[in-house]
């Protein structure tokens, strides 16, 4: 089953100053964050706020070329969690034939916003993306593993400013 997500905000991860996105269930509270490249991060914040560069950015790119060849993106999908690493694909769609391709979360988020396309979280990504009550397991003791800890504990939505990276 796939969940509709949209995203929550943007953030940077205190312990390693790296951007974090955040999506959230359209039906319930459930957050997710997935940890992205700074690139992507700035790719994903010019799209949201509507930024437009004089010469075009990598997204910005495939989608001229997308369009010129008249192929769009249906949706986009975070299908699996291996390792703590998030997968994605993107579903395209032409005159000629529907395809879907392996990508970064990441991309394929950047890709759906300029193509206004929906993004979904695999059931299984969302259940193993939750947090179960009571105390979460630390595996990293380390004093930077704690204060990381600490940090993911108390992560919620209003913790995010409207896109800022």
């Amino acid at each position: 089953m796939l969940h509709k997500v949209r995203i929550a905000g943007l953030t940077m991860d205190p312990a390693s100053n790296t951007p974090i996105i955040i999506l959230k269930s359209e039906e319930h509270d459930q957050a997710i964050p997935i940890w992205i490249g700074l690139l992507e991060a700035t790719s994903i914040a010019s799209a949201l706020q509507d930024i437009k560069y004089e010469r075009p950015m990598t997204h910005d790119l495939f989608k001229n070329f997308s369009d010129t060849l008249h192929i769009s993106i249906t949706k986009v999908e975070v299908c699996d969690l291996k390792d703590s690493t998030f997968y994605a694909r993107i579903y395209f769609v032409s005159k000629d034939n529907n395809f879907d391709i392996d990508a970064r979360p990441s991309d394929a988020i950047a890709l759906a916003l300029r193509f206004n396309a929906p993004i979904y979280v695999e059931d299984a990504v969302m259940q193993q993306s939750k947090i179960s009550d009571g105390e979460a397991e630390v595996l990293d003791t380390s004093e930077e593993g704690k204060k990381w800890a600490d940090y993911l504990e108390n992560l919620s939505p209003d913790d995010f400013g409207k896109y800022k990276v």
